[in-house]
Order: structure tokens, then sequence, then C-alpha cells
């Protein structure tokens, strides 16, 4: 038997890129070492806790979780849920308002600073859900992330040109009845996908946007947990 494997809960300070400042990210790190990392990216509700509850399911697994916050430069710290019409406009407002590109960059100095990170082998990978799922899949077109894996991306038939870039593999979760991406657009993201062997894509059937948030309204269990058990594979595939 193994031991059972336990977690430390930090955060670190990042400098972006661009040297407009600076941002935290949440760390969630197992006891086992050494280990990969894994970038969290955040819904359009900041790092909350749905997604630092999936930080510490990833380090419960032996990864270390690092979850940036990714909206800093309009609002540190956003922490909402999606219970409230007024947190879903703010949400919406925010997502509006944040810039993809540097995003991106602040992204890439993540990974760049998780490869290092003590305990870390250097193996790095992502794993984002809705505005997360969208980064994701630009990670794997722009970035060095050693596996990317994105649930229910929004818009994601306009990344389709830049499917040629991926040289990592990208796995691509995505609901049959998801409100924010439509029959036309997955039908997109699939043609695009078909003959890149990099590019492993899962359609969930009869289930809405945000299947696997925890405790979220369109939670389904039975999808979350395949979705995640192909998630954990290519993880362990990828970082071990």
């Amino acid at each position: 038997m193994t031991d059972k494997i336990t977690t430390t809960t930090g955060s670190i300070e990042l400098k972006a890129a661009d040297g407009s400042g600076s941002f935290k990210a949440y760390t969630v790190t197992p006891s086992t070492h050494p280990t990969g990392a894994v970038v969290v990216i955040q819904e359009i509700f900041g790092v909350n806790d749905a997604l630092r509850a999936t930080c510490h399911e990833i380090a419960e697994m032996g990864f270390i979780a690092v979850a940036p916050d990714l909206f800093w430069r309009q609002e540190p710290g956003v922490d909402i849920t999606d219970k409230s019409e007024a947190e879903w406009k703010k949400a919406f407002a925010l997502m509006n308002g944040f810039d993809q590109d540097k995003g991106i960059e602040d992204l890439k100095t993540t990974i760049a600073a998780a490869r290092k990170l003590p305990g870390s082998t250097g193996k790095v990978a992502t794993v984002g859900f809705c505005l997360g799922g969208r980064l994701a899949v630009m990670m794997a077109t722009r970035s060095d992330a050693d596996l990317n894996i994105s649930y229910y991306g929004v818009a994601l038939d306009k990344l389709v040109p830049e499917f040629g870039n991926i040289k990592h593999k990208l796995i691509v979760h995505m609901a049959e009845q998801d409100e924010f991406a439509n029959a036309e657009i997955r039908a997109a993201v699939l043609a695009g996908a078909k003959g890149k062997p990099e590019i492993e894509t899962h359609v969930y059937p009869g289930v809405q946007h945000a299947f696997a948030r925890v405790n979220g309204v369109h939670y389904d269990r039975r999808a979350a947990t395949i979705a995640n058990g192909r998630t954990a594979e290519a993880l362990v595939a990828a970082l071990s």
C-alpha cells in the first residue's frame, strides 16, 4: 500500500511578462515528490471555491496544482459563483473586459514558474474550464505545455485555424447541449481535429455547459466522472 497523499495550500506571486505588475496564483502541493504540475485555468467566476476544489483534487492525485488569478488587471482576487444574477452579470462583464492575449502571456509565465517550483519535475499540463477551456486550447496552439485539457471551452471554432500548431496532446471535452457552444461550433471543432492524432475530442450526450463544475447548476456526475477519468489518465501519462 502507498501512503495517503497529504497536501499543502499556499500561493505564489508572479511578475507579468509585460512589466505591468504582478499577480497571484493559488497553489496546492502534494506530499509526493518529485511530480509534475498542472496549471488550472479559471472560469469567468475567478479563482473561486469550485476551482480551488479542483486544485485539491488534482493535488490529491499527486500533482502540484497552480491556479493563476487571470482577472488581476481588472480586479484582483475575483471569487464569485454561478448562483445569482448579479454574479453572472459581473462574470460576463469581466470576461468581456478580459484581454485573452495578455491572459495567454500570464499563463505562459505561470507555466515557466510551475516548471521550477520545489518538488516539480519540470513537466506541466494545463486544465481549463469555460473561458479557461478556450485558453487551454490557445495554450495548446501557442505554448510549450506538455499536455492541455479543455472543458466546455467557448468559441473554439475560432481557434480551428491554429490547430496545425499543436505539438503536444490536447483533449477537448464538449457538452452536447452546451448553451454557449452550439452544434455548428462543435462540428467545426470535430472537423478541425480530424486527422490530427494529437487532438482527442469527446462529446458528452445530454449535458449542458459546466457539467463538471462540482455543486454547479448543471453538474452531471456521470459525465463529469467519465471526463475526469480521461483527464486523470492523460495527466498520469504526460506528467509521470
